[in-house]
């Protein structure tokens, strides 16, 4: 199925099924994951967009089990890797071996490694060398893996989640700007409040939790992302989108002064189209069927977390990314 040949009653049925199961979607997550309303809707706006997240939190702030728990609700097939400083491209991709057959010839078979899922939990991907990185990024943007000269195509649907701990940073190999760029968006997991944390102490120190309840299917996602992409944007919401990322790049006669001030390097197009296709998304899992204004901004924050960077002067002043995205979400007016 494609999107040309997706019939208007199909494209209806499916954006009703999607907002129908919105509220089960919460239910069956609260069964393992308590609180991070926001974490888990980008999570689920970059699925259904199609695109990976990189998500930055201290350790012990349940990552895995979040994934994991996505993973069951759409029932797909998931995979977590420890990234290491000696791990291979081979160890994530696969590898050839030599097998005898029962004739007694000897020819080579790939064997698939744990990229073949459809979902990857890559963990702590920060610290292992740029070749390994490279292995993960090439399945990433191109949905494939290339072995001996081989192609292997993945399958669909194919989304990776990435952390990072940001708390230890010495010995790590930090993803350059060009890579970071290819992922959707950089989700903060940050401490619970207390109460939510309280809840969360009694809940796993009590009994076992119920198992989650599969809701979806893999065609499913394939499906819903095909809707994603027709939903209706108007241009002037568009235009925000656009004027918001090219607010962040210094050095141009409309640029605010304090971005020439802070910022090295603003976000490029893709942080437009991430904008937009993530505001598509968030759309359809509020029940509506058109992109507003409010949309843009809540993404604002995920979407320029990881593309704008900041240099020694904003450091130096305690400046943060999500500093200057609020201030460019007050400055930017709607045309």
């Amino acid at each position: 199925m494609s999107i040309d040949t997706l019939t208007d009653d199909e494209e209806q049925a499916i954006v009703e099924h999607l907002r129908d199961s919105r509220g089960k979607i919460d239910t069956e997550l609260s069964k393992t994951i308590i609180g991070q309303k926001d974490v888990v809707q980008q999570l689920l706006i970059s699925l259904l967009a199609g695109g990976h997240c990189l998500i930055t939190g201290a350790p012990g702030l349940a990552k895995t089990l979040l994934v994991r728990s996505v993973a069951q609700i759409f029932d797909l097939k998931f995979q977590r890797i420890q990234f290491t400083p000696d791990l291979m491209p081979s160890d994530i991709t696969g590898t050839e071996i030599l097998e005898q057959r029962e004739d007694g010839r000897r020819e080579l078979e790939f064997v698939r490694g744990p990229v073949f899922a459809n979902v990857i939990l890559a963990d702590e991907i920060n610290r292992t060398p740029p070749k390994t990185q490279a292995a993960l990024l090439e399945a990433m943007q191109e949905h494939q893996v290339t072995v001996a000269g081989e192609r292997y195509v993945l399958d669909e649907p194919f989304f990776v989640l990435a952390t990072q701990n940001p708390i230890e940073m010495e010995g790590t190999y930090p993803l350059p700007e060009a890579q970071l760029d290819r992922f959707m968006f950089n989700v903060l997991i940050d401490y619970l409040p207390h109460n939510e944390e309280l809840d969360v102490v009694l809940q796993t120190t009590s009994s076992r939790p119920e198992p989650i309840e599969k809701l979806f299917s893999g065609e499913d996602i394939i499906k819903f992302q095909e809707v994603v992409r027709r939903v209706p944007i108007a241009r002037d919401v568009a235009d925000y989108a656009v004027r918001l990322v090219e607010s962040t790049r210094p050095g141009r006669e409309t640029s605010n002064s304090f971005v020439n001030e802070w910022v090295s390097w603003g976000a490029g197009l893709r942080a437009a189209q991430t904008l937009v296709l993530g505001g598509k998304a968030r759309a359809l899992l509020e029940g509506r069927a058109h992109v507003t204004l409010d949309d843009i901004r809540a993404l604002a924050a995920p979407t320029l977390r990881h593309r704008v960077l900041l240099n020694y002067k904003a450091e130096a002043e305690g400046v943060s990314v999500e500093d200057c995205v609020a201030t460019l979400l007050k400055s930017i007016k709607a045309a």
